[in-house]
């Protein structure tokens, strides 16, 4: 047979002399007999070992044996002593001398008794402890048992005079696993060994049935990974070992509760339908018969002892297991515990309580954000078609929604409305968990309305959701805050792409101001990216880099945030790198704000990108992408006057490169009211019409709007600073620069000078000399009529090389053209590689302004 000695547990045994009791126990095939015999093969004193499965033939037998294992140490005993009367009894006198006759010993003998758990006579005890306490300096006694000793353990652990090797110490640490499996030929990676020690916990036994059949395997680290425990020797071993030593009760409880991860009394009496489940428990474990306390009431079997336990039990009562989940399932829903009652109503394939615990405990939020979002859709993706009503129905509605397939999850959504509406004042239950269901449909409804630009829709959900609030528990609404705060998101996103500012930022401060911890966060984070976006549309770069970073913590304290994910705080913090003209920040923030595998989920999203992604291409002097840009469609069921604004802003700006300024003009008056980007940039065309009277009274029209910020109002001074020039009105123009100067320093602010043209070049010699507009940083000029030629073209693209290039033009990222091509990102990047090579680039933006010098595009 083949031993690996465990160095650190012998030490443990030699210390252990020091005290007159030491006591070994754990559970069966943990290793104790053999630890216990191969320590005392290395003592120098006698060692006496009796094997206690004599005991049940009574007191007098059990001593007669003592006596015998003595002699057989060569302790041999004096005549004086004697023997035991009868088989049933011993005498006191005799346990007296003998007690006496060990007391005078130089070196303690000591006495090892195997399968103590044998001994349940507590005259026996009472004998055996008479013997040591008597017997002083001169005995020492080794108890290898599975179960707590019939001793009065606790006087001894009081005195300090036992040693306890106790279950956990008797398991295999993973380097003593890797070396008893290497003495069995295997040799695995330390994270194999490591998976291993923790399916079987170190348990000796366990491991060696492992290696054994692992021998006869032709992948034995595969086998390793993946056996059925309850198809190896290792179900024989704890089925005979175990559970047949059991009474019929205790075996019916574990197979019961070996459908649960964990347990306590009052769940395994639901289970069996008893109520002794404490005292039950407390003995297994007591009996270390692989049940392990985890604390508070808690209690787990044995990964590999569950394993064979749920095995038997689908042979020794078909069906029974179904029914077992959905009773867990009930139970722990109403001690709070939904992630494992959802869990067990899967298990049960009883998908209407599961649906129905998700959605009645207002965890219906937890689909969107937190921890736990990807684990609910893993496991509600199994949900058939079977199970109906509004429960059901909202949760494949959630499901549907959080990958962005609005079509799909409209339509549940209105299927569960429609039977929620046709229960009212019918339905049986409990009220709160109807009251729970509505909310959650409201959830959902400003929800689309988000998704499909639908402000009304938004606002009627709202309200309705104010109303029934009220009657959803208190305990419900602070479990679940994410709810609210979702809810809240998606009213304050409709509402700014409706362009009601004031109650947007409400809607939106709410939920930034309960903080950013736990559940909430991440609708914090999208609230602050909406907010940014607010700061910025309204020209106010500085004030909307700050709230877009504070989306994200610093990774060391004091230290500056790193750049956000994807969302709306990327976007704006890429449009705030715009006007201050870092185009290649801008460019790098701008393909991080949208996730190749998520598109922008929302009208808000979509508009900010067009609007960024355009405004970069006009930096970069490629008016025609601009322009296809800011004509990128967004679906939405109202315009959005903002989105408008912005977008014919930037479609403006292109034809005014181009010469074009009463296209421009006509492009800015067609947006209704007077937003201030739209003034602004109508005054400049008219400017460039030749019509200054026009550009002057626009300009008027932009003073009496409040809470303009200085990216407005510096291109606004810079606008009237050349109608003042043209006017002759140097005194005028050196003061408007001088204002627009200092607004624009604060904040950082280049662009607005890039873009106010070539005018700002030719200034009188008496302007100010703090007035002269920051140099721009050097780029390459966009190529036109009078500058150097461009490299010619090396070889013709293929016609995926176009594709590509095209796509490029369009702002997609790298894994946008991807999926739009139905080809690898990998395959993406050698189509780029191969076409800035023939087109003489090394950037994408040079490689789609070469390609429309070239009319590739």
């Amino acid at each position: 047979m083949t031993y690996l000695r465990r160095d650190r547990l012998v030490v443990h045994l030699d210390e252990a002399l020091l005290t007159p009791l030491t006591v070994v126990h754990g559970a069966a095939g943990a290793g104790k007999t053999l630890l216990a015999a191969d320590w005392a093969s290395t003592r120098h004193e006698p060692v006496a070992w009796l094997t206690a499965q004599v005991a049940d033939r009574g007191g007098g037998t059990f001593w007669a044996y003592v006596l015998e294992a003595l002699r057989l140490a060569g302790v041999p005993t004096s005549a004086g002593i004697g023997l035991p009367a009868s088989a049933g009894r011993a005498d006191d006198r005799l346990l007296t001398r003998l007690a006496a006759e060990l007391g005078t010993r130089n070196t303690p003998v000591i006495l090892v008794i195997d399968e103590y758990d044998r001994v349940t006579d507590p005259e026996i005890a009472d004998q055996l402890e008479f013997v040591l306490h008597q017997a002083g300096h001169g005995m020492r006694l080794v108890l290898v048992t599975r179960t707590e000793p019939l001793l009065p353990l606790h006087r001894y652990r009081v005195a300090g005079t036992i040693t306890e090797i106790r279950n956990a110490e008797l398991a295999l640490t993973p380097d003593e696993a890797a070396a008893l499996l290497a003495l069995h030929g295997l040799r695995l990676p330390a994270d194999d060994v490591g998976a291993l020690v923790e399916r079987t916990r170190g348990w000796a036994a366990g491991l060696r049935l492992c290696a054994l059949a692992a021998r006869g395997e032709t992948d034995p680290r595969t086998f390793l990974k993946e056996f059925e425990a309850d198809r190896t020797t290792i179900a024989d071993f704890l089925l005979a070992e175990v559970l047949k030593r059991q009474p019929a009760g205790t075996q019916d409880l574990l197979l019961r509760v070996s459908v649960l991860e964990r347990f306590c009394p009052d769940l395994a009496n639901a289970l069996t339908g008893r109520t002794d489940a404490e005292r039950v428990l407390t003995a297994l474990h007591g009996q270390n018969a692989f049940v392990e306390y985890l604390g508070h009431a808690w209690f787990r079997l044995h990964p590999l002892f569950g394993e064979i336990l749920r095995a038997h039990l689908r042979v020794r009562s078909p069906g029974l297991e179904a029914e077992l989940h959905r009773r867990a399932a009930r139970w722990l829903r109403r001690s709070g515990s939904l992630g494992e009652a959802l869990g067990h109503a899967a298990a049960a394939d009883d998908w209407e309580t599961a649906a129905g615990a998700l959605v009645g405990d207002l965890a219906l939020g937890e689909l969107f954000t937190g921890l736990h979002s990807g684990d609910l859709a893993q496991l509600f993706s199994r949900m058939g078609p079977e199970p109906t009503g509004p429960a059901p129905d909202l949760v494949r509605a959630a499901c549907a929604l959080s990958r962005c397939e609005v079509a799909r999850g409209s339509s549940r959504l209105r299927r569960a409305v429609q039977i929620l509406a046709a229960q009212d004042g019918t339905a049986e239950g409990d009220p709160a968990d109807l009251a729970a269901t509505r909310l959650s449909c409201a959830l959902l409804e400003t929800l689309v309305a988000r998704l499909t630009g639908a402000p009304g829709r938004a606002e009627r959900a709202a309200r309705f959701a104010e109303q029934v609030r009220r009657e959803v528990p208190g305990t419900l609404l602070e479990a679940h805050p994410e709810l609210m705060a979702l809810l809240l998101t998606h009213l304050g996103s409709a509402r700014l792409w409706a362009g009601r500012v004031r109650a947007a930022r409400a809607a939106l401060t709410t939920v930034v101001d309960s903080g950013g911890t736990g559940a909430t966060a991440q609708a914090r984070r999208e609230c602050l990216g909406h907010l940014a976006l607010i700061d910025y549309l309204r020209g106010w770069p500085g004030r909307a880099e700050r709230t877009a970073s504070a989306t994200v913590t610093p990774a060391h304290p004091g230290g500056p945030p790193p750049a956000p994910g994807p969302g709306l705080a990327s976007l704006v913090l890429a449009a705030v790198a715009v006007e201050r003209d870092e185009l290649d920040r801008a460019e790098a923030l701008l393909d991080a704000a949208v996730d190749a595998r998520h598109p922008p989920p929302d009208p808000v999203t979509q508009a900010g990108r067009a609007i960024v992604a355009g405004r970069i291409l006009l930096a970069r002097g490629d008016t025609q992408a601009a322009l296809e840009a800011a004509d990128r469609a967004v679906v939405a069921d109202v315009a959005s006057p903002w989105a408008e604004a912005h977008t014919a802003s930037v479609a403006a700006a292109a034809h005014l490169a181009e010469n074009r300024p009463e296209t421009a003009l006509k492009l800015l008056r067609d947006v209704p009211g007077d937003e201030p980007v739209c003034l602004v940039g109508a005054a400049q065309a008219e400017l460039a019409a030749g019509r200054p009277e026009a550009a002057a009274e626009l300009l008027d029209r932009l003073r009496p709007q409040a809470d303009i910020g200085p990216a407005v109002t510096v291109r606004a001074a810079l606008v009237g600073a050349r109608l003042a020039g043209e006017q002759g009105d140097h005194a005028a123009q050196r003061s408007l620069l001088s204002r627009a100067l200092r607004e624009a320093r604060r904040e950082r602010l280049r662009r607005p000078f890039v873009d106010a043209g070539p005018w700002l070049r030719t200034l009188p010699p008496d302007a100010p000399a703090e007035g002269r507009p920051p140099a721009p940083p050097r780029r390459a000029a966009p190529a036109c009529g009078g500058q150097r030629a461009a490299p010619p073209v090396v070889e013709e693209l293929s016609g995926r090389e176009r594709d590509v290039v095209r796509r490029l033009a369009q702002m997609m990222s790298t894994e946008e053209i991807a999926a739009d091509l139905y080809v690898s990102v990998n395959t993406v990047k050698t189509h780029l590689k191969s076409a800035y090579r023939k087109l003489a680039v090394s950037r994408r933006h040079d490689a789609v302004r070469r390609a429309r010098e070239l009319g590739l595009l």
